[in-house]
């Protein structure tokens, strides 16, 4: 990369591997954060994502985002800032890719679930089960479990929204392992991941949400920073069609969020005099960032949208129902172990927590409509109401 920036992370100086890697022979010309983009990509929890709840659950039609389009977004996003701002565009592509990765079956309404029926057992935090699953749970390799990632994509997993002070049992367990000073801020790439991932579902809710019929434009164009691009873009294309403006509008929103967060960035790198990876660490705040101004605009876009469209009565019914799906699916495999896989059960342990741990790491990695089957079949009928778009 010839354009690296000195505060960039530079994977020929990586911190390594929590295992040492014996296999032999190259498999092509790739820099150590090539590789672990790459090992994401081809994983197999990655490819479960296209069967995850966004934003909808279950929905019928074929347009709605899923985790999998929302974290090629989130990339598409980062990749253009850090390529921008200097930094290593394949660790920044790594993290946005994998950043969703622990999430389980019907997003935060299953994590509800999942959080209540292991509150006796350390609880469930989907941020923390990505680094579960990408460290022991996908294990294609003959020689080690997990994917053996990087220190750097580890912790910028880890702690991409900042320093974690006080880590629950599956981070705790992971970082007692490989140690992923989880007191500092991250690189500068998995903060650009992080703001990255803010972005796409701001903007890319809006889309989805007008699609459906939950959100509407007058109610979105009482925000006064939305009403004016809406208005440019009527300006410069007073005679399109009226979904076309709609797409425009999304982008033209996207296009503000990342130069505004680039011109900051830089801002904030000049006023820290940010030389180097390990002063980004030592930073005392986040140093990629929104400015003041779009900061405040973006947290009322998010209020409306959690409003409108996050905790609309709809939503929140479908999210109950989901909710129910995940908790009797945990009930059920506490009580009768025999109904879990055969290699599932092979490998439970006898004693807690980590029985009920080793539970939650399967109903976790479902995709919507697998917990769907499966909950119909143990309990002989099919969840219903579990789409509403």
């Amino acid at each position: 990369m010839s354009n690296r920036a000195p505060y960039a992370a530079d994977p020929a100086r990586s911190r390594g591997r929590e295992l040492p890697a014996a296999r032999g022979g190259a498999r092509g010309p790739r820099s150590e954060f090539q590789r672990d983009r790459d090992r994401i990509i081809h994983s197999i929890a990655f490819r479960r994502l296209r069967g995850k709840t966004q934003v909808f659950i279950a929905p019928d039609g074929d347009h709605y985002r899923t985790r999998l389009t929302h974290s090629l977004e989130v990339s598409q996003v980062g990749r253009v800032i850090a390529r921008t701002l200097g930094l290593d565009e394949d660790l920044t592509e790594a993290l946005c890719l994998a950043h969703d990765i622990g999430h389980p079956p019907f997003g935060h309404a299953g994590e509800d679930a999942l959080s209540d029926s292991m509150a006796r057992h350390g609880g469930f935090d989907h941020n923390a089960h990505t680094l579960r699953v990408l460290m022991r749970l996908e294990s294609p390799y003959p020689d080690h479990e997990g994917l053996n990632l990087s220190w750097e994509v580890l912790e910028g997993l880890a702690k991409h929204n900042g320093p974690v002070s006080t880590p629950g049992w599956a981070l705790a367990e992971l970082n007692d392992a490989f140690p992923l000073s989880l007191g500092q801020l991250p690189s500068l790439e998995a903060q650009v991941a992080a703001i990255a991932d803010d972005i796409a579902y701001d903007n890319h809710d809006i889309d989805d949400g007008l699609r459906a019929g939950f959100l509407d434009l007058d109610d979105l164009l009482m925000l006064d920073f939305v009403a004016d691009q809406w208005r440019e873009v009527d300006r410069r294309f007073p005679d399109a069609p009226h979904e076309r403006k709609l797409r425009e509008l999304v982008r033209s929103q996207i296009g503000i969020m990342v130069n505004d967060v680039i011109a900051t960035t830089r801002s904030m790198l000049k006023a820290k005099n940010i030389s180097s990876v390990e002063a980004v660490r030592e930073a005392d705040q986040a140093i990629a960032r929104f400015s003041p101004e779009v900061a405040a605009q973006e947290r009322r876009l998010k209020a409306f949208m959690y409003e409108r469209l996050y905790l609309h009565p709809e939503q929140r019914e479908t999210a109950e129902k989901a909710r129910d799906v995940v908790a009797r699916l945990f009930a059920a495999y506490a009580q009768d172990a025999s109904l879990l896989p055969r290699d599932w059960l092979g490998n439970l342990p006898e004693l807690e927590p980590m029985r009920s741990r080793h539970i939650a790491d399967f109903v976790a990695g479902m995709t919507d409509r697998f917990a769907i089957e499966r909950c119909a079949e143990i309990y002989g009928v099919r969840p219903d109401g579990l789409s509403n778009v």
